[in-house]
């Protein structure tokens, strides 16, 4: 079994920081990608940065140059942290993980259960 445990959500003003952590934990191999999506009311999830094993990032256009995603592979831990927050941040996000559990395996999908995150202005 695999478990993604999301912390670090919580309300900020307009402007603030935060920062995610999402910890993947059970019977781990090896991570393949690892990142953060998330989902505002209403609205489809929607990719915000992942990182590859390789330290390769891809982010949204709306959060470029205000967050920042890294990973600590010997804490199987991802993080994301949130700069110059806006009113428009505010949304579920969710880690998610591309993970293989044992050698020659394929590579499956994990997701967190979501943190909330609420940006007022």
């Amino acid at each position: 079994q695999v478990q993604l445990v999301e912390s670090g959500g919580g309300l900020v003003q307009a402007g603030g920081s935060l920062r995610l952590s999402c910890a993947a934990s059970g019977s781990i191999f090896s991570i393949n990608t690892i990142g953060w999506y998330r989902q505002a009311p209403g609205k489809q999830r929607d990719l915000v940065a992942v990182i590859t094993s390789g330290v390769t990032t891809n982010y949204a256009d709306s959060v470029k140059g205000r967050f920042t995603i890294s990973r600590d592979n010997a804490k199987n831990t991802v993080y994301l942290q949130m700069s110059s927050l806006k009113p428009e941040d505010t949304a579920v996000y969710y880690c998610n993980a591309r993970i293989s559990t044992s050698p020659g395996t394929p590579v499956l999908s994990y997701w967190g259960q979501g943190t909330q995150v609420t940006v007022s202005s």
